[in-house]
């Protein structure tokens, strides 16, 4: 009687433990991530969308650690910036700008640049900043933001109009973070590494 009660006792905690087990390996809201307070439509918004802005130094640094993310997810990662102050704004201005010339997405070495050139340092005067924006775009023969027609600053602010929608909609007030299926909002501060995060927009792709 006791051996059978050792033994049952036995497999009790070793469910426990388990269950344990399984459990802190699953996300959670709250700590990994939160769903959107409403689901997010736009065009823009693909199966993963980084949020993110060109003045945030935490952006530029996850910038490098996109093409790893997109292997562990198998997604291609799609991105928004962020207009929740006037500086966001005029950094998504730029950002779209290249957007526009460089089918929907800059590639890698445009965005270091851009981020540079945003980012370009303490003492930094608007002149030379604006050199440095234009030099990003002039140096891949690609027109410079600063430079755009009537025509092409309307299209420009139709992106600028819904990228605010989003962030208004998504209540964003930190980045970089990603949004899974325009429903969940990762909290990149809540992972201890690149795949931590892409273990959770796994998990949350495969949320209803």
């Amino acid at each position: 009687m006791l051996k059978h009660l050792k033994t049952i006792t036995l497999i009790a905690v070793s469910s426990l433990f388990l269950a344990a087990c399984s459990d802190s390996e699953t996300p959670k809201v709250g700590e990994q991530y939160q769903p959107l307070p409403t689901t997010l439509s736009q065009s823009d918004i693909k199966p993963v969308t980084e949020v993110f802005s060109l003045t945030c130094g935490h952006c530029r640094n996850m910038e490098a650690s996109i093409p790893e993310l997109e292997k562990l997810t198998n997604q291609e990662i799609a991105k928004v910036h962020v207009t929740f102050n006037d500086q966001a704004q005029v950094a998504a201005l730029i950002y779209y700008a290249a957007v526009m010339q460089q089918n929907h997405k800059p590639d890698e070495a445009m965005m270091k640049d851009l981020f540079a050139a945003v980012q370009l340092g303490e003492g930094a005067t608007m002149t030379q900043q604006q050199q440095a924006i234009e030099q990003a775009f002039t140096s891949r023969h690609m027109i410079s933001p600063y430079s755009f027609d009537a025509l092409q600053q309307k299209a420009l602010f139709r992106y600028l109009d819904q990228a605010m929608a989003i962030t208004k909609q998504g209540q964003f007030n930190a980045v970089p973070t990603f949004v899974v299926n325009g429903k969940y909002e990762v909290l990149v501060g809540g992972h201890k590494d690149i795949q931590d995060i892409a273990d959770t927009i796994n998990f949350l792709l495969k949320q209803p």
